[in-house]
């Protein structure tokens, strides 16, 4: 018994030698981190160049602008029902 506890308390655990996790360790976050950064950066990019949440697809105003594109409405009509549609969006 008392050889076993002398050399529990000669030995000192598993870091004392050096064996320990070292300067490694550190990269396991840095990993991480950099992962996630990575992914939003993607992810916000991806989310810029399809607008955002402030696209107007879908809207009145973007179904006025693609009737005009296409040519179904002229100039005039485009802007007087434009005017309505921001008019009506205020009031």
């Amino acid at each position: 018994m008392t050889d076993a506890l002398t050399t529990l308390a000669m030995h000192g655990g598993p870091f004392t030698d050096g064996g320990g996790p070292g300067w490694l360790f550190f990269f396991i976050p840095l990993f991480w981190i950099g992962l996630l950064v990575l992914l939003f950066t993607l992810a916000g990019r991806r989310w810029r160049k399809n607008g955002g949440p402030w696209r107007m697809q879908g809207s009145p105003e973007h179904t006025l602008g693609d009737r005009y594109a296409r040519g179904e409405i002229d100039e005039t009509e485009y802007r007087s029902r434009l005017e309505v549609l921001r008019a009506g969006r205020k009031g």
